[in-house]
């Protein structure tokens, strides 16, 4: 599955938290969250949009950093 990199604008563990609640409803997605780093790397299938626009869901400020290929 292609692995995307996301800025996300996360200060707390309820940032945390709905960051994960908001790609596990989205489903189809393996997800890690670097919340000291506001960083978020998914592997799926989705289109960047659609990550996109789920990530932002949370309300908080997020930007696609691009592929991941680690």
């Amino acid at each position: 599955m292609p692995k995307h990199e996301f800025s996300v604008d996360m200060t707390c563990e309820g940032c945390y938290n709905a960051v994960a609640r908001v790609l596990n409803k989205l489903g189809g997605v393996q997800f890690e969250i670097d919340l000291p780093n506001k960083r978020v790397s998914v592997d799926s299938e989705h289109s960047v949009d659609a990550l996109l626009e789920t990530l932002k869901k949370t309300g908080k400020t997020v930007t696609y950093l691009g592929p991941n290929n680690q």
